[in-house]
């Protein structure tokens, strides 16, 4: 690549992290170019589409959401390997608005993030049978319902940092303790499908960014 298209493509990276960063996934492509300083034609000679795009941004956070993982399923205790690596994903949704897409709703066409979400499911999967072998975690919980949990806490996340820094954590306590109270009453209700799931994340969002009125 000569130099001169590399600080484009270098540039445009940077303006759409910035960019998604603010106004989600879902942010106008066009306000990416501007900020760049550079049209809409030399955006797209980069990035065919959004989902080229996002998957050249979040590479490094896809990177290291796996590298998180791993070392989760690694923790000689379960319930400990599950509450840290929960932390640690929160912790990342707080302030950028399209990592926090990225990781608590479906976006299709990016191959990489499907990865991520899958890594993710198996993650959470693992340390909650563990967990629940162990007894550290209640016996009718199912990952689905975990990662339901999850997507509707983490969508909020943004707000309630914004609002009172760190607050997220008492919520995510919450929902934790809930999960581990294995002595509790059964769950009422039928259990979630994985395509309920699917469908519920779908309609969650993400959601098209629409500007403020002057």
């Amino acid at each position: 690549m000569r130099r001169d298209a590399q600080r484009n493509r270098e540039s445009l990276e940077s303006s759409a992290r910035q960019v998604f960063a603010e106004q989600g996934l879902h942010a106008p492509l066009d306000e990416i170019a501007r900020r760049a300083g550079l049209g809409n034609a030399t955006l797209y000679r980069h990035f065919p589409d959004r989902a080229a795009l996002v998957e050249a941004v979040f590479h490094d956070t896809f990177t290291h959401t796996l590298e998180i993982g791993v070392h989760a399923r690694a923790a000689a205790d379960p319930w400990r390997g599950l509450v840290s690596y929960l932390e640690r994903l929160f912790a990342e949704l707080t302030e950028d608005r399209g990592a926090n897409e990225l990781l608590t709703t479906e976006f299709t066409g990016a191959h990489a993030l499907r990865e991520l979400h899958t890594q993710n499911r198996e993650t959470l999967a693992l340390l909650l049978d563990r967990a629940q072998r162990q007894g550290a975690a209640r016996s009718d919980a199912t990952v689905e319902d975990l990662l339901f949990a999850l997507a509707a806490l983490g969508r909020a996340v943004p707000a309630l940092a914004k609002a009172q820094p760190q607050a997220w954590r008492r919520q995510l306590r919450l929902l934790l303790d809930g999960l581990g109270a294995s002595d509790a009453p059964p769950l009422p209700g039928p259990e979630l499908s994985e395509q309920a799931l699917d469908e519920a994340l779908h309609a969650l969002g993400p959601r098209p960014h629409r500007p403020r009125k002057p």
